[in-house]
C-alpha cells in the first residue's frame, strides 16, 4: 500500500515544552506505521513561553518539516512589561483583584485585537506559501491543531482555495474555555469568536476531539462528523529503583490562580497538624509553573515547610518524578467548562504504577478515565470527608509498604493505538463518526 501524505499544521513542535507539543509530536512518531506520511507545518520563529530541548531528539529523523515565519505581539508586549508578559503568554492570569494596570490593558488587547489569539497574523502568510506547497506536493489531506485556534483558520482557507479534505483538531474547546471570561471580551468580541467557530466545525471535513464532554458540546453546534481521540502515554526506558522514602505527592503541569483546590490544602493542613506521623513524612512537589496566589493560599495553610516548588522540568525528568512519588495530585477548576479538559498527563500517569488523586467538576471525562481504569480515586469540590478518609488510606498503605495500583484497560490509551485510529480516519473518506 503506498504511503499517502498528510500535511499537520501546528504552532507547538520541539523545542517548545508543555503538552501542546506531545499529541502530534507523538501521532507523527508513528504514523509511518500505518503507511501515512506526515508532513509538519510550524513557525520559523515562534515565541514559545517554555521550551524543552529534550523533546527534539524524539523527532523522526525521516519526517519533513517545513517552516515559515510568523509575526507575534508578544515580542512587541514584552517591550512594556517582559514579566507580565511572560506571565500571561503562559497562561497564568491572575485574580483581577491583583492585576496590575499593565496587565489589564494587556488582555484587553490580547482578547478583543487579536481574535481568535494572538497568532492571527499568522494565517494570510501560511495560506500563501502553503498554497503552492501543497499543490506542488499533491497533498490532498490536511489537519490543523489547535489551540491556537487561529491555526484552523488556515485550514478553513486553504480548503476553499484547494478543495482538500481538511480535519479540525481540537486539543481544547474554542469558545468555552475557562479563560475566556478573564479575557475582558466585549460582546462584540465574543460574537466574533462564536461566529468564527461556527464557520470551523461547519467547513471541516472531519472534527476530531480530545474529551466526550467536548464531542457532546460539537454535536449541538454542527453536523459534521466527530471523533474523540484522546491523548494518551508512549512507552519509555526510564527506570526508577525505588519509591521516594517520604509520602510524596507531586503535581506535574501547570497550577494557574484559578486551579488552586483549597479544599485539598485545608485537608493536608489538618493532617499535619493532627497526625505527627503524617507530619513527618509529608512533601508536596509542585513541578511546573505555578502562579503567586496558589503559593500565597500553601503558605496560609502553614503548607510551606512542606512544599518543593521545582518549576518547569524536562519531559524524562518529569517522568522521573511521576514514577517514584507515592501519589500523583491532578487538579481542575471546578467549574462545568472544564470537565471536558483532560490533561495529557493524566495519561502519563495512567502508567506510573503510582495512585491518582483528581479533583475536578462532576462527571468531568477525567474522572471517567481514572474510574475505569481503577488508576485512582476523584474527588468533587465538596467532598473533604472523603478526601481525608482517602489521604489517610493511602498513608496507612505507604506506612505499610503496600501502597499499590492495579489498572486495568490501559491499552486503548497508547500512543500507537490512538494513531491507529487517526490513520483509518486519515485514510477514510471522512465520513464517520464514533
Amino acid at each position: 500500500m503506498a504511503s499517502k501524505k498528510v500535511l499537520i499544521i501546528t504552532y507547538y513542535w520541539p523545542p517548545a515544552g508543555g503538552p501542546g507539543v506531545q499529541r502530534w509530536l507523538k501521532f507523527v512518531k508513528y504514523l509511518p506505521e500505518f503507511e501515512i506520511e506526515p508532513i509538519v507545518y510550524c513557525p520559523e520563529n515562534p515565541s514559545y513561553p517554555i521550551t524543552d530541548e529534550s523533546l527534539i531528539d524524539e523527532i523522526p529523523n525521516n519526517i519533513t518539516v517545513i517552516k515559515h515565519p510568523i509575526r507575534e505581539p508578544y515580542r512587541m508586549a514584552k517591550l512594556f512589561s517582559k514579566k507580565s508578559t511572560k506571565t500571561i503568554s503562559s497562561g497564568i492570569i491572575p485574580k483581577r483583584r491583583k492585576q496590575s494596570l499593565i496587565q489589564r490593558v494587556m488582555l484587553y488587547i490580547r482578547g478583543n485585537f487579536f481574535i481568535p489569539d494572538a497568532r492571527k497574523n499568522w494565517v494570510t502568510p501560511s495560506v500563501q506559501y502553503l498554497s503552492n506547497y501543497i499543490t506542488d506536493q499533491n497533498i490532498q489531506t490536511i489537519i490543523t491543531t489547535g489551540p491556537p485556534h487561529s491555526l484552523h483558520l488556515i485550514g478553513k482557507a486553504l480548503k476553499e482555495r484547494l478543495d482538500l479534505k481538511w480535519i479540525a483538531d481540537f486539543r481544547d474547546p474554542w469558545t468555552t474555555i475557562g479563560y475566556h471570561k478573564d479575557l475582558k471580551l466585549t460582546r462584540t468580541s465574543k460574537a466574533k469568536h462564536v461566529k468564527l467557530e461556527s464557520e470551523v466545525l461547519r467547513a471541516a471535513d472531519h472534527i476530531v476531539v480530545t474529551s466526550n464532554n467536548t464531542k457532546k458540546e460539537f454535536k449541538t453546534k454542527t453536523k459534521q462528523p466527530i471523533t474523540v481521540i484522546t491523548n494518551g502515554y508512549d512507552t519509555h526506558k526510564i527506570q526508577i529503583h525505588k519509591k521516594d522514602q517520604l509520602f510524596t505527592m507531586s503535581h506535574i503541569g501547570s497550577l494557574l490562580s484559578n486551579r488552586n483546590p483549597e479544599l485539598l490544602w485545608q485537608v493536608l493542613s489538618e493532617l499535619i497538624k493532627n497526625n505527627k506521623a503524617f507530619n513527618d513524612a509529608f512533601r508536596l512537589n509542585l513541578i511546573g509553573v505555578v502562579s503567586d496566589d496558589v503559593i500565597e493560599s500553601l503558605r496560609s495553610y502553614g503548607l510551606h515547610n512542606h512544599m518543593n516548588i521545582l518549576g518547569y522540568i524536562n519531559h524524562d525528568e518529569a517522568i522521573r518524578y511521576q514514577m517514584k512519588s507515592q501519589i500523583l495530585l491532578l487538579v481542575e477548576i471546578n467549574s462545568k467548562d472544564t470537565k471536558a479538559i483532560i490533561p495529557g498527563k493524566l495519561f502519563e500517569y495512567l502508567i506510573a504504577d503510582t495512585p491518582i488523586l483528581a479533583i475536578g467538576p462532576k462527571d468531568s471525562d477525567v474522572q471517567q478515565i481514572i474510574l475505569s481504569t481503577n488508576t485512582g480515586s476523584y474527588f468533587t469540590y465538596d467532598q473533604k470527608e472523603l478526601l481525608n478518609v482517602q489521604i489517610l488510606e493511602w498513608f496507612k498503605a505507604y506506612q505499610e509498604d503496600s501502597l499499590k495500583v492495579n489498572a486495568i484497560g490501559l491499552k486503548p490509551y497508547s500512543r500507537r493505538e490512538l494513531t491507529k485510529k487517526l490513520s483509518t480516519l486519515i485514510r477514510s473518506d471522512l465520513s464517520f463518526g464514533d
